[in-house]
């Protein structure tokens, strides 16, 4: 089931991009040739009848900025999370469509069969929400998955329960809930067997998605992200 979080009318700046020659990325030296920031009313919330928008006013960028948007904000997310990423326990992975993935492992951020945030998981999503925050420019779609243990009912109500609670730290450390949308996904998409032990843990786990929002194309970045 899908939800979205609030509707939310907020001002709206339009601002200009510094430029950055970044050698590592190409994507990144269009960005900065073009370096605009660019403002665009938007609706986040969707009548899903008909898949119109309404409502809300959001930043948007122009198409050739999201490259240098996107990397300036992966780099700083890979350097916020370098001990968790080191550990296994957040993943940072950029999508072909420039949307940014960030995976948790459930072994740190939430106890089993439990939708209760482990507190030594706090700190990680604290550094999370700062970058968030800061590149406000995006829509953020929390989904949660589950093994395969138990009924397909139960996992689906408990991958619920995760994506709302991640989300809703995520508001408690400021980030906009018109911004968020919450997905659960139950046992739907795993990443690995539920044969094993090993494969059931990388099924455990909660997605965040950074999608761009793009002027003149807004309404994709509120769409569900699909990529398995």
């Amino acid at each position: 089931m899908k939800r979205i979080l609030g509707v939310t009318l907020v001002s709206l700046t339009v601002g200009l991009g510094g430029c950055e020659t970044m050698q590592q990325n190409p994507k990144a030296a269009t960005g900065a040739a073009i370096g605009a920031v660019a403002g665009a009313v938007i609706g986040h919330q969707i009548n899903h009848g008909d898949g119109k928008w309404v409502g809300a006013v959001l930043g948007a960028l122009a198409g050739g900025a999201i490259g240098h948007y996107m990397d300036q904000q992966q780099r700083e997310m890979e350097q916020k999370l370098a001990k968790e990423r080191a550990a296994g326990n957040v993943e940072v992975q950029r999508m072909p469509d420039d949307t940014l993935k960030l995976t948790l492992a459930s072994k740190v951020s939430f106890d089993f069969d439990s939708a209760k945030i482990n507190p030594g998981f706090a700190d990680a999503l604290d550094r999370m929400a700062e970058v968030i925050r800061k590149y406000d420019k995006t829509m953020v779609h929390v989904i949660g998955h589950t093994d395969s243990v138990g009924s397909e009912e139960y996992n689906q109500r408990l991958s619920e329960d995760r994506a709302e609670a991640v989300a809703d730290y995520l508001v408690s450390r400021g980030v906009d809930r018109s911004r968020i949308r919450t997905e659960g996904r139950g046992e739907r998409e795993p990443r690995a067997t539920n044969d094993t032990e090993a494969g059931r843990q990388l099924n455990r786990r909660v997605e965040i998605y950074l999608r761009p929002i793009e002027k003149g194309n807004e309404q994709k970045a509120a769409e569900s992200p699909r990529y398995y």
